[in-house]
């Protein structure tokens, strides 16, 4: 089982453009989730120590239910790297046991999620975001969830 997943996209933006895609609370609704689910809810307090909660909300034919994470920064190097610990929680914000939630028990607690960004030149920027963590069974769905996250992103752009 995977120790951690990695995506890396281009995206067709200056680097400044693309982080913004993670302070800003409007974009953060824009990827946050799987294809088809949306995000509510993204009140993003983005300084070393802050909390930020997002919720993604699954279609109503495929139940409709809204998860909520918390990212908890302790990295931040502008323009370079964010570095968070991800939660399960509750819709106020409380890290929550991920098997009350419904998912697998060996869904993981924290996940440390690492995102670095290069100008690749000044209208295109290199974003790649790695989540360590022992994902389990759920590992396959992980990595998928985070493509399909990142598409959007790239969505963004085009």
């Amino acid at each position: 089982m995977a120790k951690q997943i990695e995506v890396t996209r281009i995206f067709n933006a200056p680097i400044e453009m693309v982080w913004e895609i993670w302070t800003d609370p409007e974009l953060v609704k824009r990827w946050w989730g799987p294809k088809h689910y949306i995000s509510p809810v993204a009140r993003i307090d983005f300084r070393i120590g802050g909390k930020s909660l997002v919720s993604m909300k699954a279609p109503l034919e495929m139940g409709g239910q809204e998860f909520f994470s918390i990212w908890e920064y302790i990295k931040i190097v502008p323009l370079k790297t964010i570095e968070f610990i991800q939660n399960l929680a509750d819709e106020n914000g409380n890290k929550t046991d991920p098997a009350k939630l419904g998912m697998p028990s060996d869904f993981p607690l924290d996940i440390k999620t690492v995102v670095t960004f290069k100008a690749v030149s000044d209208k295109k920027t290199e974003m790649t975001v790695t989540e360590y963590a022992e994902f389990g069974t759920i590992s396959h769905f992980a990595q998928i969830g985070l493509e399909q996250s990142m598409e959007k992103m790239v969505a963004i752009f085009s």
